[in-house]
């Protein structure tokens, strides 16, 4: 039996596609992995889903050699063991495609969208075009609407998105491979060092930063206080300037106590606030970390969940608009049936729409907004849930009034100041809620001429203090103001340096390793961190999105400048190998040690299983008998903090997972710390595997203490040593 084949991106999708179509109850076929079957309008149809891309770039011949230019598409759980989970998703469709006789693409409407779409097409289905379900929510309105109404596949938006693969494989691949080989060639040793087309320039840009926090040096400065007694108020007044001298500030501060103030000046003034454009996929993760704590790449995880569950829009956009064909007043009426704002769309219903907007557009999505639709959901989709609406209410909101005042004070001569602020129309602060705080500093009624009792003056002793660090809040607005990545891709661009080690913190730090590889790069080869450069391609992606730029013209251009980049570097291959090698590799090595041996006095370090993928700390006294051993968590970058439990005296280290908050832990999984979360099963098992793997890489390791990974390549190295030998 004919059908017609709706392909979703997400298993979820696919539910929710299904749901909002059928006529009646859609049939789910399978179990862990499956599809839905319904009719509409008596008419058979399958929702399928995919998981995400089905297929990848691989390099199409053989060798390591650089540039690598030479690619195809291949299905993803062929080209990557750890994408295996997708290989069910690929043969459902490859099954349902045989009887499919109409093809619907309902894929994510953006380049990525278009691409996962476009390759199921034409690799598993054999065809080059279909009808395209276009929506910005997975609400049933607008599910319903975007069937009744479907357009064609975006070719400009494929192409782009196309463009962005190849360029990204291009520079990831020949660039890694370049690094590689050159610590490869200087010291016979094979260990992989990566950069890629926007990472290189975020950490360079983030490592100028940071060498500007290092080289800070602290000026000192004084500061006079004088705190004085208005009716039964103690209030502080500041002198107001930074004064470089202490003599001068000495002299100031002698002269200025006296034991009553005058009032000199009153001035008032009143600022209107606009109300906040609405929510990019920017603007929206910088506030998730800031109010929440939770990474960007965490952050959008939850706002995907959301766009799941039809509660908000699609979260991938750089748009601060709100067309008005969204329907702000049938969405304003939806979420007043939410108790928590009830009381604020009624005021808002009461008066004209018209929403505060930004200049920023995307020609696919509207900014991010509710749809009205809720759902019960989790601790974290709910904080995230009510920033998202409570930011959608304040932009329909009237501007706010705030009042400063300030108040100058004599004494002999010397003038202070009293600083109050108050609002006196609260606008669209009251409907963006707590998020909208502000500080309220009421001053008391006074006159001109009024005087007053000094009861104490203080002189502080400052110093100048070094450029704050980037939150993972605000590098993303920095990212975007440098066109560096887009939208749906700096967030993960973010989390790869974090998991490479390169940054470490929630206040953003580069690590030595960062660093040394950032400096590396600049250099000898500093193409490979030009922000220009980058920036150029961004530019000519979204030129080849607007149909002004052609792919494969793009394509060669950047073809044309990696091979000039890699011809520079093979120049300098064996410098920049003994460079890395010394820096990069030696830095990698140290961050490895957590700490010192409680048993033999030996040094803990990380190590890995490389037939199992396990990690676990072993101790370098092992040869002389010591048997310490841990099992480490199997993802997550592991970093030392020279610290160590007040319980167990064993070292403390810090894991960051990939999307989630770095958390710390001692080494011993029996500390008394661990009880309320210990399996005894799974750490007996754990301890034994850790033993085992311990004593299968002291297995491995040569007597001139290198350590190798199978029982070949040790054979071949100590044959090394015999030929050295004769």
């Amino acid at each position: 039996m004919s059908y017609t084949l709706i392909l979703c991106e997400k298993p979820t999708s696919a539910k929710a596609i299904a749901e909002a179509l059928a006529d009646g109850k859609p049939k789910k076929v399978g179990e862990k992995v499956f599809w839905y079957e319904f009719e509409k309008d008596g008419k058979p149809f399958v929702a399928v889903p995919a998981v995400g891309h089905l297929f990848t770039l691989k390099q199409s011949d053989k060798g390591w050699a650089y540039p690598a230019f030479n690619v195809e598409w291949v299905p993803t759980f062929q080209a990557n063991k750890f994408a295996k989970f997708t290989e069910p998703y690929f043969r459902n469709i490859e099954t349902l495609a045989k009887d499919a006789k109409d093809v619907i693409i309902a894929t994510d409407y953006d380049d990525e969208g278009e691409v996962i779409g476009f390759n199921i097409l034409q690799f598993l289905l054999g065809r080059k075009d279909a009808s395209r379900m276009k929506f910005s929510t997975m609400t049933k309105e607008e599910l319903l609407d975007s069937y009744a109404h479907p357009t064609k596949l975006n070719k400009n938006l494929i192409e782009s998105g196309l463009a962005r693969h190849y360029l990204d494989f291009y520079w990831g691949i020949s660039l890694t491979r370049a690094l590689t080989l050159a610590v490869k060639s200087a010291q016979k040793r094979f260990r992989i060092v990566s950069t890629g087309r926007v990472q290189g320039p975020v950490l360079h840009m983030l490592t100028k930063h940071e060498k500007k926090i290092k080289a800070f040096k602290a000026d000192p400065f004084w500061e006079i206080e004088m705190q004085v007694q208005i009716g039964k108020s103690l209030l502080t007044a500041e002198y107001g300037k930074k004064i470089w001298d202490k003599k001068t500030a000495e002299e100031t501060l002698k002269k200025a106590n006296v034991k009553t103030a005058t009032v000199k000046n009153i001035t008032k003034k009143v600022m209107s606030q606009a109300p906040p454009k609405p929510y990019n996929t920017t603007s929206m993760l910088a506030d998730i970390y800031r109010y929440f704590g939770y990474s960007p790449q965490q952050g959008l995880s939850i706002a995907e969940t959301l766009y799941q569950a039809g509660m908000i829009s699609y979260p991938r956009t750089s748009s601060e608009k709100l067309p008005k064909d969204i329907n702000y007043k049938k969405i304003i009426t939806q979420l007043g049936k939410q108790k928590n704002y009830e009381k604020d769309a009624k005021q808002l219903l009461a008066g004209e729409l018209k929403p505060e907007e930004g200049a920023r557009t995307d020609a696919a999505h509207p900014a991010v907004y509710p749809t009205g639709v809720y759902k019960k959901t989790g601790e974290k989709q709910q904080k995230v849930y009510d920033l998202i609406v409570r930011r959608f209410l304040a932009v329909f909101g009237q501007p706010a009034k705030r009042e400063s005042n300030k108040i100058e004070l004599d004494a002999n001569g010397v003038v202070f100041s009293l600083s109050g602020k108050k609002t006196i129309e609260a606008g669209w602060t009251s409907l963006y809620g707590k998020y909208a705080q502000r500080e309220e500093i009421i001053l008391p009624n006074i006159k001109t001429g009024d005087s007053m009792p000094v009861k104490k003056i203080d002189m502080l002793a400052k110093e100048t203090q070094p450029p704050p660090r980037f939150s993972q809040g605000s590098v993303l607005k920095e990212m975007e103001q440098r066109n560096l990545g887009t939208k749906a891709t700096r967030a993960q661009i973010l989390q790869i340096l974090y998991n490479r080690g390169y940054l470490l913190g929630k206040s953003i730090e580069v690590t030595e390793l960062g660093e040394q590889l950032s400096d590396i790069l600049e250099k000898n080869i500093p193409d490979v961190i030009s922000e220009k450069l980058t920036g150029h391609f961004e530019e000519m992606t979204e030129l080849i999105e607007n149909g002004k730029a052609k792919r494969e013209d793009v394509l060669d251009d950047a073809k044309k400048r990696i091979t000039k980049i890699c011809d520079a570097f093979r120049k300098k291959e064996k410098k920049i190998g003994e460079l890395l090698t010394e820096s990069v590799i030696a830095t990698q090595d140290k961050q490895s040690k957590l700490g010192t041996c409680l048993s033999c006095g030996g040094t803990l370090k990380v190590h890995k299983n490389w037939r199992t993928g396990k990690r676990f700390v072993g101790c370098t006294g092992y040869p002389k008998g010591c048997r310490t051993g841990f099992p480490l968590p199997r993802e997550g970058l592991i970093m030392s903090t020279d610290k160590s439990c007040d319980t167990c005296k064993q070292p403390i280290i810090q894991v960051q997972k990939p999307g989630a908050r770095p958390f710390r832990m001692c080494l011993d999984p029996t500390c008394k710390t661990k009880e309320d979360w210990l399996d005894k099963n799974r750490l007996k098992q754990a301890q034994i595997a850790s033993r085992k793997a311990s004593k299968e890489a002291e297995q491995l390791r040569c007597t001139c203490g290198k350590q190798l990974k199978t029982k070949r390549a040790l054979t071949l190295h100590q044959k090394t040593h015999t030929l050295a030998k004769a």
